[in-house]
């Protein structure tokens, strides 16, 4: 008997194929390969598909399958903590795990997956739980596509284009990448926890302590935290999260900016009260005569991401005179994009 290739071994790639007839499956590869497959898919629950995401051993200790050594090469690098991709070296819709852009509030971790604890506490939940690294890969798991975007994506367009600079980091159109995850779903977590109807807020708190607040940190909405696709995701792209990403697991919020889906999740607290941090009230924040103050913050607090499209170039990009075939990319936290339209003249056609 032949071996099976290395993608049919692929966890991801089994569960598309368990989804569906072959004569759909194969039809769907011939359409528009596995992204075809795993948009067909959705983001059904997978009880039948064991996490076995690969892990290796280092020593005595395991730690991330695949700690990304990034080449500078892929990005534009503004900082240690801020790696820019380059859309020109995208081919398809997901982005490889090595070309993903970066984005980190302080150290990039190494942690101990057997070492690792996840808290869920709080006065809005009836049972306090401790989960390890264990527990939440045999819970049952879900796979998604989904989009991740720094809230300041394309800020350098203020300097560019208006000329006034925005503080932060000076992204281009690369702050955004676009991956397949494998997680749990939040609100099975919540729900194992005994999820009061009282409660309106849910605080995640990352291990990284460089923050003033010890542990980045961003509030959500109970509604949101119970969103099926909110996600405590431990697997990117069909392998372990890379160290940068977050290993050994995460928060997904879809479609809400970046800094939502805290990296080496350790602590979530849920409350029947709104709750307030750095992070949404004086920073992530819009602040100005148009943006009136929510509760405490000094604006109205960045949640929900906007529709963005950016054209796949290298930067700066010079284009001859000519007939060239360019391509480019577009998402929105609101649903499918159904055309884009482009214009050299500033929309005048």
């Amino acid at each position: 008997m032949s071996q099976p290739r290395k993608r049919d071994r692929d966890p991801l790639w089994q569960l598309a194929r368990s989804r569906m007839g072959r004569r759909r499956f194969l039809g769907l590869m011939a359409a528009g390969g596995a992204a075809a497959v795993l948009a067909a898919c959705g983001v059904r629950e997978t009880p039948e598909i064991a996490p076995t995401t690969p892990i290796a051993t280092t020593g005595s200790r395991e730690t991330s399958s695949h700690s990304i050594s990034k080449n500078p090469a892929n990005f534009l690098v503004h900082d240690e903590k801020s790696w820019e991709a380059r859309l020109e070296n995208m081919h398809g819709v997901l982005t490889p795990s090595h070309l993903f852009f970066v984005r980190n509030n302080s150290v990039s971790l190494d942690l101990d997956p057997r070492a690792w604890r996840l808290s869920v506490e709080g006065d809005g939940i009836e049972n306090a739980l401790q989960l390890t690294y264990d527990d939440v890969r045999n819970m049952p798991s879900r796979v998604m596509t989904s989009y991740l975007e720094c809230g300041g994506n394309q800020r350098a367009m203020f300097d560019l284009v208006q000329g006034r600079a925005a503080s932060g980091t000076q992204w281009k159109t690369g702050a955004v990448s676009n991956g397949e995850w494998i997680g749990i779903s939040l609100h099975e977590v919540l729900t194992m926890a005994g999820i009061r109807d009282s409660a309106v807020s849910v605080l995640l708190v990352g291990l990284d302590t460089e923050s003033p607040e010890e542990g980045f940190r961003r509030v959500i909405p109970v509604d949101k935290a119970m969103h099926p696709d909110t996600l405590l995701a431990y697997a990117l792209n069909g392998e372990a999260l890379p160290r940068d990403h977050g290993f050994p697991v995460r928060a997904l919020v879809p479609g809400w900016v970046g800094s939502t889906s805290i990296k080496w999740l350790g602590k979530i607290v849920v409350s029947t009260t709104q709750q307030w941090t750095r992070n949404n009230t004086t920073s992530y924040v819009l602040i100005g005569d148009h943006y009136p103050p929510e509760g405490e913050a000094e604006g109205v607090v960045a949640r929900e991401q906007t529709i963005k499209s950016a054209l796949a170039l290298s930067w700066p990009a010079t284009i001859t005179a000519g007939s060239h075939r360019i391509h480019g990319y577009a998402h929105s936290p609101h649903g499918h994009i159904a055309r884009v339209e482009w214009s050299a003249d500033s929309g005048a056609s």
